[in-house]
């Protein structure tokens, strides 16, 4: 619950500090006065969008601080932490949250939440699990079919909390089948066009087969056989310098130095006569080298350059198409397998057919379970909720919960409709037509009494959830607030004293005119100033005897509140 709030700048508001608490509080005030700022500055703290119109006139910000009191355990302060704010603790299980927010008057925001900085996307997260707002927008928003079907699901609680839940993991299983079956069926031709042009490729590379490196191997050979004539010279005279038939050549200068040095006996010429052998034996291997090189060009004629020119060509080729000849290489695996997968269409679509069948089959199952909870569920609220209304001085009216047949969607396959008899002998209408903004408040009202009873909410705030009725209705609607407020937070702005007249907890919104400006501050209420502000709303004339008596007498029904 929020235990108070403090707002500084906010509209007429000048600074102001709300005590709220437990129990049931009454805002009130005169019009103009800035009721409304309170719910603006609530919305602020609850993450809601922030209007740089908002800041009073003349101030550089507007600024809304809230203690909150929340479990000291729990999915709220998990948020909390995450977000890098603490709590105080408070002893008993509890804690106390603080929550700030501020509005430039050039548009600029900045929120806190438990002493640290955080984005107002955090506070909207915390509002999930702290309070339900309902004013005048809320009641054209419950004419909405998706709102009274989110009505219905908080009144089924778990059975139909579980079936959704059922509903909606057969409902992605069923879409992600679906889906991947039709990308697979729509772009059939284009994967058929994929395979004949992988297959032709492969089998292209397959029947030139390549071997890794051997572009640039067969590069290193046509550029020598293209220059066989020069090499085949300059091999030629190499051989005939060392191991020629005509003059003498170097193996036998060499074969004769030796000779020549072991022929005499002298330690230092032995071993130079061996140096001089070795040059021998290796200038034998040279020549030997050279010879067969020569028989090799002699070998390879024009011929073979033709045949290695064929072959880069084919190289060529498949280096053109793939980029390098180890794409084209590393195509041969990596294309079989896609192969494989393309050459499975049939098998995958008729797979996929049947997992899509058995999917919808399950959809099927989950979404008549769901219907089942929900029709249930609406029948107990149907019901619930005119038990209701006849305590909110509607006697003869008569809510139904219509469960029908209506679109596939996340939620299911259900329209659920709110319809209204207003009288005995009236046919049911949806309240979205057949109800009035007064016996809208109290269908609203009824129902979050009902929904309250299974599916409790620390606050609720109600901005003139009384607006449209008066009389005996009122009181009514006061009584049932009070009600509400036994396991509840309830803030409840209102102009009627037959509401406020149930609340523990009074505050009053007072606008001060100066000689140049207006400003509000707000009060809290006890005993005369009470009566007077009673009296106030009953008459207009907060001195007037009559006035006063009808508002103790109005004060007095508190009591009968169980």
């Amino acid at each position: 619950m929020i235990e108070e709030m403090r707002l500084r700048d906010l509209g007429v508001i000048a600074e102001a500090t709300l005590p709220i608490g437990p129990g049931f509080t009454a805002i009130t005030g005169e019009t103009g006065a800035g009721k409304t700022m309170v719910v603006t500055g609530l919305g602020l703290l609850l993450g809601q969008r922030a209007d740089s119109g908002a800041v009073r006139s003349g101030a550089s910000q507007a600024t809304v601080d809230g203690v909150w009191i929340v479990p000291e355990q729990g999915a709220v302060a998990d948020r909390v932490r995450d977000a890098g704010g603490d709590l105080e603790p408070l002893g008993d299980g509890r804690a106390e949250l603080f929550v700030g927010r501020s509005i430039s008057s050039e548009g600029r925001g900045r929120a806190s939440v438990g002493g640290r900085t955080a984005p107002a996307g955090v506070l909207a997260d915390l509002a999930d699990d702290l309070v339900v707002v309902h004013g005048q927008s809320d009641q054209l928003r419950l004419r909405s079919a998706a709102a009274q079907r989110d009505a219905l699901d908080r009144f089924g609680g778990a059975p139909v909390q579980s079936a959704l839940a059922g509903y909606r993991t057969a409902y992605e299983r069923w879409r992600a089948v679906d889906r991947e079956l039709s990308e697979l069926t729509d772009d059939r031709e284009a994967r058929a066009r994929e395979a004949d042009e992988l297959r032709a490729q492969v089998a292209e590379i397959e029947q030139a087969a390549p071997s890794p490196g051997e572009d640039a191997e067969l590069s290193a050979r046509a550029e020598r056989l293209a220059n066989a004539e020069e090499l085949r010279a300059a091999a030629a005279i190499a051989h005939d310098a060392l191991s020629g038939d005509g003059e003498p050549d170097a193996a036998s200068l060499l074969a004769e130095a030796r000779r020549a040095l072991e022929r005499v006996h002298d330690p230092a010429l032995e071993d130079l006569a061996g140096q001089v052998a070795d040059l021998g034996y290796r200038t034998s291997d040279v020549a030997a080298a050279l010879a067969g090189y020569l028989a090799d060009l002699d070998e390879s004629g024009p011929h073979e350059l033709a045949a290695v020119e064929e072959r880069r060509a084919v190289l060529a080729t498949l280096v053109r198409v793939h980029g390098s000849l180890e794409a084209a290489i590393d195509l041969l695996d990596t294309g079989s397998a896609r192969l494989a997968e393309l050459d499975d269409d049939s098998e995958r679509v008729e797979r996929l057919s049947a997992e899509r069948e058995a999917a919808a089959s399950a959809l099927d199952e989950a979404a008549d379970l769901l219907t089942a909870a929900r029709t249930a569920a609406a029948q107990r609220l149907g019901e619930a909720v005119t038990e209701e209304l006849r305590a909110l001085a509607m006697p003869d009216a008569r809510l139904t919960v219509s469960v029908s047949p209506g679109a596939e969607s996340a939620f299911g396959r259900d329209d659920v409709s709110l319809l209204l008899a207003p009288h005995p002998g009236a046919v049911p209408r949806p309240v979205s037509r057949g109800a009035s903004g007064g016996e809208l408040s109290r269908v609203m009202l009824a129902i979050e009494v009902v929904i309250a009873a299974v599916d409790p909410v620390p606050t609720f705030v109600f901005d003139e959830v009384d607006a449209g009725i008066g009389g005996a209705a009122a009181i009514e609607v006061g009584r049932r607030l009070a009600r509400l407020a036994q396991s509840s937070q309830v803030i409840a702005v209102t102009h009627l004293a037959q509401v406020a007249a149930f609340a523990t907890n009074h505050l009053t919104v007072v606008k001060e005119t100066g000689d140049s400006v207006t400003a509000s501050d707000v009060r809290r209420l006890e005993g005369a100033d009470r009566e007077a502000e009673m009296a106030r709303l009953l008459s207009g004339m907060p001195d007037s005897d009559a006035a006063l008596l009808h508002a103790r007498e109005l004060l007095g029904l508190r009591a009968e509140v169980v």
